[in-house]
């Protein structure tokens, strides 16, 4: 097998083409997996990423050079046929695909294999060599079923609005917290935003994406305007005095971390939500069965253990050094553009 993709100290090579794919160091030119900013990044010449992923990345990265490609558009570049398909980790996120005389490569960038109503659903891509994210590799992560989540998060809220006391959500301000806005019920109270979340919010709605009515808070927003208020915070925001103008409240953190016992009470929340944006143990695993690759790559997250499970389970895999995060419990918030 051919290497189509090599991996060097600015990212993820193409050889045959001369692109990078999700670099960290600046390039001529970049194909980008999604608008998270350790996969989208400032300083490269020139960029590729899907309809859904570019208006994000012009809101973080500003006047860039940026051309899109639909989900399943073929295009050549150099001797590479490369094509963009649906990752499920966020709106626009996509796997990228790489053929070059007939070898056909993937890079999966983040995905999630289950459906959250609001990201193009994950589709299997079949290739023979797969670089894959492992950010959950370890089998004691499991997701909450969506429709369990939903009851969980609305039932909370609801005790503390009937409680007197604000309910405050931390989550990412891409992905994340659209997602828990999609599921939420807006009857129960007000819905405030963080300002990182809310400018968020305002470029997926502009590309079509139903989202319930929020607002901004502002300075001039606390619990006696919005009483009984669900409030999303980004995670850096938690703690802060930004959030302490909502009390009495009860603060909670939706995190795929969630599921590790003692992460709830170092992060100071009073509840913990098991959904990431991010494939759990069961859907990594059925993600790369489903490729029907036999070389897999992975990247960031629980590398060693997870590269020892897929070679037990006859797989060709290797452990790749990346500067991606994936979902990082002690991360300051990231995602604040």
């Amino acid at each position: 097998m051919a290497d189509i993709l090599t991996f060097t100290d600015r990212g993820i090579y193409c050889p045959a083409g001369d692109f990078y794919i999700d670099p960290w160091q600046p390039v001529p030119r970049a194909l980008i997996t999604h608008a998270h900013s350790d996969h989208a990044r400032p300083g490269m010449g020139r960029y590729l990423a899907t309809d859904g992923t570019a208006p994000v990345m012009r809101h973080r990265l500003g006047d860039i050079d940026l051309e899109t490609i639909a989900y399943g558009e073929f295009r050549q570049i150099g001797g590479a046929k490369v094509s963009f398909h649906p990752a499920g980790h966020v709106p626009g996120s996509a796997q990228i695909k790489v053929e070059v005389k007939g070898e056909v490569w993937v890079v999966s960038g983040d995905y999630k294999t289950i459906a959250d109503g609001l990201s193009e659903p994950f589709e299997p891509v079949p290739c023979h060599a797969f670089i894959t994210e492992c950010t959950f590799g370890l089998p004691i992560f499991k997701w909450t079923p969506q429709d369990v989540l939903t009851e969980q998060i609305n039932a909370w809220w609801a005790a503390n609005a009937a409680a007197g006391k604000t309910a405050i959500l931390g989550a990412y301000a891409l992905g994340k917290a659209q997602r828990l806005l999609a599921t939420v019920d807006p009857t129960i109270g007000p819905i405030l935003t963080h300002g990182a979340i809310e400018n968020t919010n305002e470029v997926l709605r502009g590309q079509g994406v139903n989202l319930p009515q929020t607002i901004y808070a502002g300075p001039d927003i606390s619990a006696k305007t919005h009483p009984g208020a669900l409030v999303l915070a980004t995670p850096s925001a938690l703690g802060t005095a930004w959030t302490r103008r909502f009390g009495p409240a009860s603060t909670a953190f939706a995190s795929g971390w969630m599921a590790l016992r003692g992460v709830r009470r170092r992060r100071a929340a009073d509840r913990g939500f098991i959904v990431s944006d991010h494939a759990d143990w069961d859907g990594l695993n059925a993600a790369i069965k489903a490729t029907g690759a036999s070389k897999i790559f992975v990247t960031h997250g629980y590398t060693a253990p997870f590269q020892r499970w897929l070679t037990d389970q006859g797989y060709d895999a290797h452990v790749v050094s990346t500067d991606y995060q994936g979902e990082q419990l002690e991360q300051a918030e990231a995602e604040e553009a």
